[in-house]
């Protein structure tokens, strides 16, 4: 599927039917919209971001508009797309010099086959007459998950200022305030704000990169960037999740998310260098289970005050804004507080008790290949079942990742035999 965006009127011969998408304005019939809610925020700011973070704001919201718009359930296995960009930037010799670089990393993150071409007449930074360079020495990527709450509180309680950025999701936007505001954190929330014409696809593996776009935008303006310092991005989740390693053969691939992966991460730094954007993304809890991360957090009072408030599930909007309990990122919030052992966990779980057998609960394909994984292990070893999932040339303690699973797995072996799943 072709898509043509860029600025509204931008247009660009193609040799076959493309959907246009208007970048930061206002979309005619049949088009679709992106971005103009976060241009405006951030203008209203005062924010001074560098015209290749800018670019890279249009690139991400390209993306996200194109995994929001082209349906998997159409393509010729029922999952992979073909996704074919030309977008609009205001320095298209150096961005087509990353296009076979960014196609690789969006592949790698959603298991798509992409193709990027660059055009001029790219939107610039909103220009500022009474620019801001906040004074913040770091930026944090505070979602209103628990992950990110315990990275925020960790920073805070190093010494450093973070600036927070939240992308606004409805249902976790007055807790990415209140996370913020205990903290003492200046915080801008935005989002893409995509609109489409036509049906939406559901799986939107794409997001994140927009999320890491606003988080660079933002750390571009601060003032210590502004003063030839490199500025660091934190996005701070569990290892566990961040490997997300396939629990069966069925949830290989495009199955298993890969927003926090190392190798995702690393192919988006390299671009970054490439690009002279003095950013660096940083995961401080890339070998730290969800449990482990909640046990050695630095400040146990807040963590205790706001851990519950938390989100974590993968479902969250789906159940009317409640954890559903049974999926796998539930399934590793539950096992992470049973393995911190310092606060009840009562989170409101549509399906509370996982040891019911029926379809609901004990049954449900989540459980299942949890339960799977952890008899895998047991029958051929650790090793066996993890296969190739840390062959990257971006992990390079493979040891260090390697141990870190098998706690994870341990937290979620300790879940299940509560109740009485294995």
């Amino acid at each position: 599927m072709k898509f043509v965006c860029g600025p509204a009127g931008f247009r660009v011969r193609v040799s076959e039917r493309a959907t246009q998408v208007v970048i930061y304005g206002k979309a005619e019939k049949g088009e679709v919209s992106v971005g103009g809610y976060a241009r405006y925020l951030l203008e209203k700011r005062h924010l001074e971001i560098s015209p290749r973070a800018w670019d890279f704001l249009s690139i991400a919201l390209s993306v996200v508009a194109a995994d929001f718009t082209a349906i998997r359930a159409t393509s010729a296995d029922g999952w992979t797309r073909v996704i074919d960009l030309e977008i609009a930037v205001q320095d298209p010799d150096f961005w087509n010099t990353q296009s076979v670089a960014l196609a690789s990393a969006l592949a790698f993150l959603t298991t798509d086959r992409w193709t990027l071409s660059f055009h001029p007449d790219g939107f610039a930074p909103p220009p500022q007459m009474q620019a801001l360079h906040p004074k913040e020495d770091s930026v944090v990527l505070l979602s209103g998950g628990l992950d990110s709450l315990i990275g925020a509180i960790d920073l805070v309680n190093e010494g450093l200022r973070p600036y927070a950025v939240s992308q606004i999701v409805r249902g976790d936007g007055a807790k990415q305030a209140q996370f913020a505001d205990g903290l003492g954190l200046t915080r801008i929330g935005l989002n893409h704000v995509a609109k489409s014409p036509s049906s939406q696809e559901p799986s939107q593996r794409a997001r994140s990169i927009i999320f890491l776009a606003f988080g660079m935008a933002v750390a571009t303006s601060l003032d210590r960037y502004q003063r030839g310092n490199i500025v660091p991005l934190y996005i701070c989740e569990n290892g566990f999740i961040a490997i997300n390693p396939p629990l069966t053969v069925t949830r290989f691939g495009s199955l298993s998310t890969r927003t926090a992966h190392p190798e995702y991460l690393g192919r988006l730094q390299k671009i970054f260098d490439s690009a002279q954007i003095n950013v660096q993304i940083k995961n401080p809890y890339s070998l730290k289970t969800k449990g482990e991360m909640l046990a050695e957090c630095t400040n146990q009072g807040l963590l205790t005050q706001y851990a519950v408030a938390s989100t974590s599930c993968g479902r969250f909007q789906r159940f009317g804004y409640r954890h559903c309990g049974r999926c796998v990122p539930c399934q590793v919030r539950r096992g992470s507080f049973q393995r911190w052992g310092k606060l009840v966990d009562t989170t409101d779980y549509v399906y509370d008790d996982l040891g019911i057998q029926d379809p609901q609960h004990g049954r449900f394909e989540d459980v299942r290949s949890v339960g799977m994984a952890l008899a895998n292990v047991a029958q051929v070893g650790f090793d066996e079942w993890l296969g190739h999932s840390l062959f990257s040339p971006f992990i390079k303690d493979r040891a260090g990742y390697s141990q870190m699973l098998q706690r994870g797995l341990n937290e979620l072996s300790a879940l299940h035999a509560t109740y009485r799943l294995s």
